[in-house]
């Protein structure tokens, strides 16, 4: 795993939803190849560990990480508007895409951004997305540009009321393959519909994480290895896992 540290240049960092922010940083691929899944370790001026965040773009000469503001540090990353950002970039083992494959990107919340960066990189995707609320929904118009995009809301304030899985088993016969990022019970409940109707899903967990490189034990889950339980790190040999592999 090839990354590095990099002072980017901020291009701009803006709120799009109740307290989701979208930063944008110089970055060429180029130099150093981001995949889709990856994600960067971002420096927070007076924090001492950095922050994980997902990329959701990394295209047209930026890097574009979607966050949502949780705690002291992702605050003082939300205001951030000039000068450049300290980030350990790319990270972690990302989503296998295919070509000839048709995939199902599912995200849930804050797990929704890596999934465009994502659908850029599948032909004809069907993207099912999930929030609690209408204030939390994001994306949208950049998701309905790569390819099909349901959108589903638990109060039914946007789109359909419901859950992903209620969208995933209404169309998971026309995908090869499943793909998503979210909260644990609902990357659950996704890889039970996909282990129902026999089809392969790949998840991207969400763990707190310390060093983000696999030096310490932060962000340990259990997951199934030749026949046996063992940990393995989020960072180092994730986010993305076979949906069978994980002890959810």
């Amino acid at each position: 795993m090839k990354y590095d540290v990099r002072q980017l240049p901020l291009i701009s960092n803006r709120e799009i939803a109740q307290g989701i922010f979208d930063m944008r940083l110089a970055y060429h691929q180029a130099d150093l190849p981001v995949l889709c899944g990856q994600f960067a370790h971002v420096y927070v001026p007076g924090k001492t560990l950095r922050r994980p965040i997902s990329v959701c773009d990394a295209s047209d000469g930026e890097l574009r990480l979607v966050y949502q503001v949780k705690g002291g540090g992702t605050e003082i990353m939300s205001q951030m508007q000039s000068g450049t950002v300290d980030v350990l970039v790319p990270l972690g083992n990302g989503f296998d895409i295919q070509s000839g494959r048709r995939y199902c990107l599912i995200g849930g919340g804050i797990g929704v951004p890596p999934m465009l960066y994502t659908a850029k990189q599948c032909d004809r995707p069907l993207i099912i997305t999930g929030f609690r609320n209408q204030s939390l929904v994001i994306l949208q118009d950049d998701l309905q540009a790569q390819g099909e995009t349901l959108l589903c809301t638990d109060d039914g304030s946007a789109g359909q009321k419901g859950f992903v899985t209620d969208l995933l088993r209404a169309r998971i016969g026309e995908v090869d393959e499943v793909c998503a990022c979210g909260p644990t019970p609902m990357l659950k409940a996704v890889a039970a519909v996909c282990k129902e109707f026999g089809k392969p899903c790949q998840v991207s967990l969400e763990e707190r994480m310390g060093c983000g490189v696999g030096a310490c034990l932060v962000c340990a889950v259990k997951v199934r290895k030749n026949g046996e339980e063992v940990m393995q790190h989020v960072c180092k040999n994730g986010p993305v896992f076979n949906a069978e592999e994980v002890v959810f």
